[in-house]
Parts: structure tokens; sequence; C-alpha cells
């Protein structure tokens, strides 16, 4: 028979019983979004929030926002409390906290230690029902701990003796440093996120881009490589390059291990093995962690070695600078008259020129990626990198991840409002591509056919008759009736103007780009 051990716990005083609570369905497996506000904040299109629509406490705390994500973007960011706040990583702690509780109670070789029946569903509701109540409970034990960790195992044993539930308090973080809460944490809250908010906002992305590249595979453009007129293209075909991109970068978040330890404080199970030597204690750590729905770790220190973080935000800077890309070219179309922008009764383009209506959606998201791949890149160079078997210089920094992901989610917000608002302009396109000073594009077509039929030079003569010169149509068909070709090649040339001069354009968005044929 093992006697319980005996320790010391800041009392409970004026604390809720938890006898009464009951798991709420899928609030038992995931991240639910914090009852920090409940408060809806619509958004304007400018991405701030509406003043009329506030009440006043409201506005005030958006108002003395130190970031602008809990500020000014606090209506494109709320989902991300339930992940990233300080009340959701104590939720997900708790989480971790119950379910290695009852792992224990159900390992038989623990010994004579049973949590009765009932036990079970009211342990899983003290984090499935977490409240600010709670959370606020644990923060006042950590001003006496000193330990954000050591305040969560305090406030557990209050909450298990309140609800009369009869577990051995030494069993609550048996054996466990701070370390194997707080890894199992922040695996869960970055799978959670990015399964239930990222992956979704990025799908979406990618079927608009699809939609869009299928809509106008056919609308021909002038291409600029350099910034210069080259080779036309088609506008639905360049639009499928970035979704494309974004998809093969989707398939590898899809595929992104979350891993997870739960060794002890050097990862050598040395007070698992101490108190329990019967047990097999790395099965125990496989199947815990498994159970949680992360990848197991078996070799650490005593962090869980931050690797698959940095290949996720590795990853994530990826899609940022795909993204990034892809906000600056629509930024240039837009300039170039290729798209135009449907107005927003009331907004204001600019302060002094009426008559702006500025590609604010796009500018938006590119600042946003900028700060959010600064933040991803940093985290990832940083977090691997401990020294000897841990030093704290890690747990300061994962703190970061909310305000990266937050960013992130700004930025697609932003880019998403942008697609809504872009309207076409197929008239400008194909005046451009239409224009006698557009023939010298054809210089390419050209001097391709004549190397293919064996003349000589092909290339500089073509050089010669275009290059720093202005070629309109006389002067490109005169220069191809006086090759010395086949009577059909010669036919097929004459019969090519610029807006035909796609190539496979269409074929390629047809069987490639997301979404499907005929859109």
């Amino acid at each position: 028979m093992r006697r319980e051990p005996k320790h010391s716990y800041p009392s409970t005083r004026g604390r809720k019983a938890a006898a009464g609570r009951t798991p709420s369905g899928a609030q038992d497996t995931g991240a639910r979004e914090a009852e920090i506000d409940a408060r809806k904040m619509p958004a304007s299109s400018s991405g701030a929030a509406s003043t009329a629509e506030l009440d006043t406490s409201e506005l005030d705390t958006s108002l003395m926002a130190v970031t602008p994500i809990d500020g000014r973007y606090r209506s494109r960011t709320r989902k991300l409390a339930g992940y990233f706040s300080e009340f959701a990583l104590i939720r997900y702690r708790v989480r971790v906290e119950i379910e290695w509780l009852i792992a224990l109670a159900e390992n038989p070789a623990i010994g004579e230690f049973s949590l009765g029946a009932g036990a079970v569903p009211k342990l899983r509701a003290l984090y499935a029902d977490f409240t600010l109540d709670d959370a606020r409970r644990v923060k006042e034990l950590e001003r006496t701990t000193n330990h954000d960790v050591k305040a969560i195992e305090y406030f557990l044993a209050e909450m298990i003796a309140t609800a009369g539930l009869r577990v051995p308090s030494g069993m609550v973080h048996f054996a466990c440093t701070s370390e194997d809460i707080s890894n199992l944490a922040y695996a869960l809250i970055l799978k959670e996120f990015c399964e239930r908010e990222f992956a979704p906002a990025l799908d979406g992305i990618i079927t608009t881009l699809g939609a869009m590249a299928r809509r106008w595979r056919t609308v021909a453009m002038i291409a600029r490589t350099h910034g210069q007129a080259a080779t036309p293209t088609t506008m639905g075909k360049e639009l499928a390059v970035f979704a494309v991109r974004l998809e093969r970068q989707r398939r590898a978040l899809g595929q992104q291990e979350y891993l997870g330890k739960f060794n002890g404080a050097v990862g050598n199970f040395n007070a698992h093995q101490a108190a329990v030597p019967e047990a097999d204690w790395i099965e125990t750590s496989r199947r815990f962690v498994e159970s949680m729905g992360l990848v197991w770790n078996p070799l650490t220190t005593q962090i869980e070695s931050h690797d698959f973080i940095a290949e996720l935000f590795d990853l994530v800077a990826r899609i940022d600078t795909i993204l990034l890309g892809f906000a600056r070219d629509m930024w240039g179309y837009i300039a170039l008259g290729y798209f135009g922008q449907r107005t927003v009764k009331g907004e204001v383009g600019s302060s002094v020129m009426p008559h702006k209506v500025n590609p604010i959606d796009f500018e938006n998201c590119e600042g946003n990626l900028g700060v959010a791949t600064a933040l991803f890149q940093h985290l990832a160079v940083k977090l691997p990198v401990s020294r000897w078997q841990r030093d704290l210089s890690d747990s300061t920094a994962m703190r970061a991840m909310g305000a990266a992901f937050g960013h992130l989610m700004v930025a697609l917000d932003a880019l998403s409002r942008g697609l809504g608002r872009v309207e076409l302009n197929p008239a400008r396109i194909a005046a451009e591509v239409e224009a006698e000073g557009a023939w010298e594009v054809l210089a390419e077509a050209v001097q391709t056919v004549m190397r293919r039929q064996g003349l000589e030079d092909p290339y500089e003569r073509l050089k010669e008759l275009t290059r720093g010169r202005a070629i309109d149509r006389q002067a490109m068909r005169g220069f191809i009736a006086g090759l010395k070709l086949p009577a059909e090649v010669k036919a097929r040339l004459e019969k090519l103007e610029p807006r035909g001069y796609v190539g496979l354009a269409a074929e390629l968005v047809e069987r490639f780009a997301p979404g499907k044929s005929g859109n």
C-alpha cells in the first residue's frame, strides 16, 4: 500500500465547486473561443473597428492596447484569444495535467490509485468548462509561487478537493517537470490553431485564386519581365501560378508533425523510475503523448527540442512569402488599370485627394506579412537552441507565437477582402495587348520559327529589327514577308497577333489550377 505523499497547498477560499460541472462535447477535445470577450467588433473596410458600433469599454480597450493585434485589429484577431492568450495557455496546461492524472489512474502499474465512478467526466470538465474566474485564481496563486505551472498544480488540487473527488493530492503533476506540461500544451495550441483557423483561411484564399484563374484563363495580357513588355500570357494563368504554389505549401501544412515529450526533468524518467520502478515509463510516455494526438519524441533534454516548431514556422514563412509576392503583383495590376476596385460608401481614399481609391487591402496584407515573417523566422532559429539541458529563453520567445499568427491572420483577412473588391478591366488589358507597340513581343515567336526552319542568324536578325525600336504591325508583317519560309509556315506567322500568342496558358490552367474545370 503506497502512502499518499503529503503536500501543502494554498488554501481554497470562495472557490466554486467542480462537482456540478459536465464536459461540453467538442470543448473536451479542443480550443473553443476564449470567454475573454464575447462582444462582437464588426470590421470596417480599413480593418479598424467601427467606433459607432462599439460600446465604451470595448473602444477603450482597443484604444489602450499596446499592439495593433489587440487594438486596431482586434475584430480580426479575436479568435486567436482561444489559442494564444494567457487564458488559453492556462487552459491548455490544465488539460494536459488532467489527462496525465487520468492516464496514471488507468495504469495498473501505478498501484492502488482509482478515480472512482463519475470522476473522469468531472475532471475533464475542469478544462472543458474553464472560465475567467478559474484563470484569475491561477494568476492569484502565481503571485505567491512566482511559477506559472506550479500555480496550476495548486489550482487543480483546490478544485479536486472542492469537488470531493478521491484523488491523492500527490498524483497531480506526478513526476512532471513544468516543460512536460508546457510542451504538450504548446504543441496542442499550434496543431489545433493550424487545423481549425489557419488552414481554413488559407484554403479560402486558394479556392478564390483558383476560381479567378479559371474565370480569366483566356484573358490575354502583356507579360512583364524586368518590368518590360514580354511574351503575352493570360491573367488566369498568372493567378494560377500563385494558387498552385500555395496549394503545395498547404499540402505540406497538412502533413506537418506536432511533437511532444513527457519524460521528466532532464528527459531520463529519473523521478518516475525512482518512484515506480516496475512501470514501463517509456511505453507509458509514448501512449500518453499519442493519446493527445501528437507525435511522441522519445529522446530529449528537459525541453522538447522545438525542431518541429522551426519546421512549421519555416513553412509558414514560405507561405507568407508567396502571399506577399501575390499582394505586390495585385497592387501592380491595379496600378496598371488591369483591375478596378469596387468603392465602399463613406470610405475615404485620401484626406486631400477625393478621387483616390487606394489598394489598401493589399498594402495592409503586405505590411502584416512582413511583420509575421520576421517573427516566424526569428522563432525558427531561436527556439531549437537551448543551453545544455535547458534555459528559459525559449519560454519568453514562445509567447510571441500569438503575435506572429495574429499579423498573419490580419494579412489573410485583408487579402481576402481585397480579392472580394477587385474587378477585372478586360478593356484596359485588351487595349495594351492590341496596341501597335505590342507587336515587338512576337520577335520571340518569329525567331524560334526561323530556327526550326534552319534560317541563318534568327536571333540576331530579330534583335537588330526590334531592340530599342518601336515595332508595329506593319514592321513585323513586312519582316515576315521577306523570310524564305514554306508557304504554310509563313501563312501561320502572318496570322499571328500578340493577343493570340499565349501558348498553352488556358490549357495549363484547366489542367493544373485548383478548382473544377469549366469555371
